[in-house]
């Protein structure tokens, strides 16, 4: 009998420094929402926590006027972070990473076609769906296999 499949976070947890890693860059991640929630506006969408040693925090940005923006809030910003998270926190450090720009455009791309692999698990699922959900779901994959086709 196969062995069911095992969830992808717990296999991260349990080997070497894969679970190291997994952690910091899951502290990462939340440490750049509650930066990007403390600066609101237009400045959080320029920015990235790029990481976080020995007490300072680096933060990326797209360039040198979003990168002096952030510095003029770096004092409330750090007072911030060291009363609601991270009390060992001791400096920001702001760079600039134009890659970070790009990065973000390719992101921000719409895909407007299915794959065929996406189609046939969308007719798949049409299958096994009722009524008018299901009705929809053939038709979007009858219209991705089209697509392909011409």
């Amino acid at each position: 009998m196969k062995k069911p499949p095992q969830d992808l976070s717990n296999l991260v947890h349990q080997f070497g420094k894969l679970p190291e890693m997994a952690e910091k860059a899951e502290l990462l991640n939340n440490l750049n929402q509650h930066v990007k929630q403390i600066l609101n506006g237009p400045v959080a969408q320029e920015l990235k926590v790029a990481n976080l040693r020995q007490g300072v925090l680096v933060i990326e940005t797209t360039s040198a006027a979003w990168a002096a923006r952030i510095n003029f809030q770096k004092s409330a910003l750090l007072t911030q972070l060291q009363n609601e998270t991270l009390p060992m926190l001791t400096a920001i450090e702001v760079k600039v990473n134009p890659g970070l720009a790009l990065a973000q455009s390719k992101t921000n791309v719409a895909h407007t076609q299915l794959s065929s692999v996406a189609a046939e698990h969308l007719q798949a699922l049409a299958e096994n769906v009722e009524g008018s959900l299901g009705e929809k779901l053939k038709r979007l994959a009858a219209l991705a296999s089209r697509n392909r086709q011409s």
